[in-house]
């Protein structure tokens, strides 16, 4: 152990190994700005070494190893992957919340959503065997066709730092399941349960190079990852920034790229709601995992006749929240997950201030925490559609309010964005949520709730919130290639061509 976490290596063809460079990068708790630890630094030598293992994965024994062999033997492994995470659930929850500063009860939550995530696609893979081959019906009788599905080769995974182990497990489990192999690159800012995955994959005997993970700064690890010749996709979740420099990386190769990248979710309240109901789902679709979700609903729309009351009651709710470090019991707000962080979101609100907005309650530290990057639930009214806070995504726990009088200005407000992740609309007439769902444009919509993510349903966005779809049967296509195998089954020559004469 180094500090409060395991010291690990990098895991590159099933084996621990040190970072060709020898560098590590220090591990801050956020809750307490004390070192806990370190993580590797991979470079471009280590990705090399990483991608080599992953493409031997995938080629050994002419694929007969992992990606040609049955989906069941795959669904094997991830199932023993799960069971390893439920009995090591708690363990991995506190390193968790050491790590990225996610309250305890959060993290618990999402190591059973990790768990449940490798049990779906082991499923799906079992299922994946009765799919191949399947028959195309076609105009001719001299020929039969039928489709195989395989999967896409080696694969670059890039994750972010507010679920780590979750946001890891969405890309691992489906790839793995569809026969890829892969290499990881958690974020740099919470890379430490993606490392215990690592140790969950030696302990449950995955082939060597199947899984390699490799951690370490952007620049030096995840761009020679995107741009790397021999990986066939790269699969990452993160902001539009680095998302536009991925698809200019990978455009060299022509390799395919699945993003979710940043959002400005709105959430729509209409006049016929349940207020104190609307003001507890509006409150955790922006300021669950600490506000750090790219799919916070962070633009709340408040019908103009209930909008005093419902502002006051936002206000009294969240100043009700308890805010503390992050493994005490019943924590609902813990610290953002580092200081570049905490400054930003800082700075956004500073901002917001000098444009003119007013701020209803929090904006700074709170009183009783004199250590560790905590922000105070904040509300923010007289908020213009042209400000920095109501289009820009600021990733903490920052909610701002417009007001609007028809259904159609709400729907109109709730558009004017160049993200289009999440949406959510609350109200107790049902035809006017299904029409709002209608026609509000990101790729998830909520009814009367926030937040709620199962991974049998697709997740992912339009516009610049980026494209394709993780999770359910979506998340599993991103990982397969369709392959059409047709053939000549007539005993009749094709007779296009005149036979030459015999002589």
């Amino acid at each position: 152990m180094s500090g409060a976490i395991p010291r690990r290596q990098l895991f590159i063809d099933g084996e621990w190994r040190d970072p060709v460079r020898q560098k590590r990068i220090p591990v801050i708790n956020p809750a307490t700005e004390e070192p806990i630890g370190d993580i590797p630094a991979a470079t471009a030598e280590d990705v090399e070494l990483a991608v080599a293992a992953a493409r031997r994965a995938l080629t050994r024994n002419r694929g007969k190893d992992w990606a040609r062999t049955s989906g069941a033997a795959r669904a094997k492994y991830l199932r023993a992957i799960a069971a390893k995470i439920t009995e090591r659930k708690s363990e991995l929850a506190k390193l968790e919340t050491l790590d990225c500063g996610k309250p305890l009860d959060e993290a618990a939550w999402d190591m059973d959503d990790v768990a449940g995530c490798f049990e779906y696609y082991a499923d799906l893979a079992d299922a994946l065997d009765g799919k191949q081959r399947a028959p195309v019906s076609l105009p001719m009788q001299t020929f039969k066709s039928y489709v195989l599905k395989e999967p896409i080769g080696v694969v670059g995974l890039i994750t972010p730092w507010n679920y780590p182990l979750l946001m890891a497990s969405w890309k691992v489990a489906p790839a793995l399941a569809a026969g890829c192999t892969a290499v990881l690159k958690p974020s740099e800012l919470a890379s430490v349960t993606c490392l215990e995955l690592a140790d969950v994959c030696k302990e449950v005997g995955l082939p060597p190079g199947v899984l390699n993970i490799v951690t370490g700064f952007g620049p030096e690890a995840g761009a020679p990852l995107a741009s790397h010749p021999h990986v066939d996709k790269i699969a990452f979740t993160g902001s539009t920034e680095t998302g536009r420099r991925i698809m200019t990386a990978a455009a060299q190769t022509i390799k395919p790229v699945s993003l979710e990248l940043g959002g400005k979710s709105p959430i729509i309240v209409f006049e016929d709601v349940d207020i104190e109901k609307a003001v507890e789902w509006t409150l955790f679709g922006c300021f669950w995992t600490n506000g750090q979700i790219c799919s916070a609903t962070s633009r709340l729309l408040v019908h103009e006749s209930i909008s005093k009351e419902f502002m006051e009651r936002l206000v009294a709710w969240a100043k009700n929240i308890k805010i503390s470090n992050p493994l005490e019991e019943g924590c609902r707000l813990g610290p953002v997950v580092g200081e570049g962080q905490y400054e930003k979101i800082k700075k956004f609100i500073s901002t917001a201030k000098s444009e003119g907005a007013t701020i209803l309650c929090g904006g700074g530290r709170p009183q009783h925490l004199e250590k560790g990057f905590f922000i105070e639930p904040t509300i923010i009214k007289d908020v213009d559609a042209s400000m920095q806070i109501w289009r820009e995504e600021v990733f903490g726990p920052v909610l701002c309010i417009k007001t609007f009088g028809t259904e159609e200005e709400a729907v109109e407000l709730a558009n004017d964005t160049h993200f289009g992740l999440a949406g959510a609309v609350i109200s107790k007439d049902p035809e006017r949520c299904n029409r709002a769902s209608e026609e509000i444009q990101p790729g998830i919509v909520w009814i009367n709730c926030s937040q709620p993510c199962f991974c049998q349903a697709p997740w992912g966005g339009n516009k610049r919130s980026g494209f394709g779809r993780e999770l359910g049967e979506w998340g599993l296509d991103n990982y397969l290639s369709v392959k059409q195998v047709t053939e000549y089954i007539s005993d009749e020559p094709w007779a296009w061509y005149p036979p030459p004469s015999k002589l």
